[in-house]
């Protein structure tokens, strides 16, 4: 089984971000993916009140095929905590997304950290933007890796273009982070993670649907991995992050 653990779907006309589930759904089986972690484009609260709803929603929908992540802006201090844990305790999602390059939110500000302490005491994982961009390398996001030590903390796009070396150091540094595949076009650059930080710490995800999940997938094998640790990187790590 193949579960994608980094998709988007987001209905905001007026900032043409328009990607319904059955967007997703439909890449998902042309890929071979089963389930999948989806995630809003906007940030709560924000620009969309409702996104956390929407989220819910959509998995409500789709039970058997789609988790859901609460995308937060850390701006909002304790408003920010409350509807997190709302997302967390009443509406069933299983995770935090952090963008600092949307929210302009430094990963060593205690708003950021205060969400990240939060997801650790609820027992979910935090998937964070990981990429090229100021306030998302992976030497930036190392401040909350080290201040939130018993955090499970995802580096999306695992350094995106041009820091990936940087995203393997940093995991290799602490065992509470994982890199995520997805959107980083170098399979050599997953097979050399695994075998610095081992299979147990490298989830697969697209990003779709802006990115083509069949390509995500094929990268993936592209990469020489073995049997064992294609079913860690496809399904168990994740599995064991969402807790089930």
């Amino acid at each position: 089984m193949i579960i994608d653990s980094h998709v988007h779907v987001d209905e905001v006309q007026p900032l043409g971000w328009v990607d319904p589930p059955e967007t997703i759904l439909q890449l998902m089986d042309e890929a071979g993916i089963a389930k999948a972690v989806v995630m809003t484009y906007t940030d709560v609260p924000g620009l969309n009140e409702r996104a956390l709803e929407y989220t819910a929603e959509v998995v409500a929908r789709f039970p058997d095929r789609l988790y859901g992540y609460a995308r937060m802006h850390p701006w909002y201090g304790q408003r920010a905590i409350e509807l997190f844990e709302r997302a967390i305790k009443e509406y069933g999602l299983r995770g935090l997304k952090l963008h600092p390059v949307s929210t302009i939110a430094h990963p060593a500000d205690e708003a950021t950290l205060k969400l990240i302490r939060k997801a650790s005491e609820l027992g979910v994982p935090t998937l964070y933007h990981c990429g090229d961009e100021p306030l998302t390398t992976p030497y930036e996001l190392e401040y909350s890796v080290i201040a939130c030590p018993d955090a499970d903390i995802i580096f999306g796009h695992m350094g995106g273009y041009f820091h990936v070396s940087q995203a393997i150091q940093v995991a290799s540094r602490h065992p509470n982070v994982y890199l995520d595949t997805s959107a980083m076009p170098y399979p050599a650059w997953i097979r050399r993670a695994i075998d610095q930080i081992g299979p147990e710490r490298v989830l697969f995800a697209s990003d779709g649907p802006g990115c083509d999940p069949r390509l995500e997938v094929y990268k993936v094998r592209r990469a020489g991995l073995t049997a064992a640790e294609e079913t860690l990187v496809f399904e168990t790590n994740i599995r064991r992050l969402l807790r089930g």
